[in-house]
C-alpha cells in the first residue's frame, strides 16, 4: 500500500479568483463543483495519471496566518522563457516577493493572496516536468523526511542528502516533491499550501491512515468534523490530507 501526491491545496479568501490566477498562470482550466472550492487542473486531467498534480483552492472566511512550509516552483526552458513568464505572471496579478526561498536560482513572486512561489531559471532536471517543476517542503532534516515520505508514497526516492531530498513518480513523469533544509527561525515565508494525497484504490484510505500512524504521522484536529478526508502531520509537523470518498 502507498499513496501519491494528487494536488496541492491552497486556502483562500476568494477561491474562484485565486483559481483563475493559477489556471491562467499554468495554462490549465479552473472549474468548481461546489461553492467555495475551485479545482485547477490540466485540460485532460485524470486522477489516475501519475504525471498530473493539480491545485485545489478552498475558500475560508479568514485564511490562517501560519507558515505552511510548502510552495511551488515553476519550470522554464530558457532565459527568454523565464523573463516572459515572470512578465506575464505580473500582468495576471503576481507581485515581487522579498523572500529568501533558498535552493535554486529564479524569481520569487507572490500570488494575489500572498502565497510565495518561484519561477525557476532553466534547469535541465526539470525540462520534462510540465509547468510545475517542484512542490517544495521546507524542513530541518531532509534525510529523516525522506525516510518517512519514501514509505508513505509510491513515488521513487531519487536523492537524499543533509540538504535536500527528491522524490518523483515511479513512472518518471510529472513534478518532483522535494524537501529542503532550512534553519528554524532564519527564514519566514508565509504560505497557505499543503499536500493532498490519494490511495489507489481509494477504498484503501482508512487502512492507509492506520499505516501512516504507525510510520509516525499524527492526527490534526482542525474542527473539520465528519469529512471523507483525514488530516495528518508528518514527523516535522507539516500537515497533509489523505483523501477518500464521501
Amino acid at each position: 500500500m502507498a499513496l501519491r501526491l494528487v494536488q496541492v491545496n491552497f486556502k483562500a479568501r476568494n477561491d474562484a479568483a485565486l483559481g483563475r490566477f493559477w489556471a491562467e498562470a499554468l495554462g490549465w482550466r479552473a472549474s468548481s463543483g461546489e461553492v467555495g472550492a475551485t479545482s485547477v487542473q490540466p485540460v485532460d486531467f485524470t486522477w489516475q495519471d501519475p504525471a498530473e498534480v493539480g491545485i485545489d483552492v478552498i475558500a475560508v472566511p479568514d485564511p490562517e496566518t501560519v507558515k505552511y512550509r510548502a510552495h511551488l516552483e515553476l519550470a522554464t526552458t530558457s532565459a527568454a522563457h523565464q523573463a516572459e513568464m515572470v512578465a506575464r505572471l505580473k500582468e495576471l496579478g503576481a507581485t515581487p516577493a522579498d523572500a529568501d526561498l533558498g535552493g535554486l536560482p529564479g524569481t520569487v513572486l507572490a500570488d494575489p493572496e500572498g502565497n510565495v512561489f518561484r519561477v525557476l531559471e532553466p534547469q535541465e532536471v526539470y525540462l520534462d516536468t510540465g509547468p510545475i517543476a517542484v512542490v517544495v517542503v521546507d524542513c530541518a532534516d531532509p534525510r529523516a523526511m525522506a525516510g518517512f515520505w519514501d514509505q508513505v508514497m509510491s513515488w521513487t526516492l531519487h536523492e537524499a542528502t543533509d540538504d535536500h531530498a527528491r522524490l518523483r513518480s515511479a513512472e518518471g513523469v510529472g513534478p518532483y516533491l522535494e524537501f529542503r533544509r532550512t534553519t528554524p527561525g532564519v527564514k519566514t515565508v508565509w504560505t497557505r499550501v499543503h499536500l493532498d494525497l490519494v490511495p489507489y484504490p481509494i477504498e484503501d484510505k482508512e487502512a492507509e491512515v492506520v499505516r501512516l500512524r504507525t510510520l509516525g504521522a499524527t492526527d490534526v484536529d482542525l474542527g473539520q468534523g465528519d469529512v471523507p478526508w483525514t488530516v495528518l502531520a508528518d514527523p516535522e509537523g507539516n500537515e497533509f490530507c489523505v483523501l477518500g470518498r464521501g
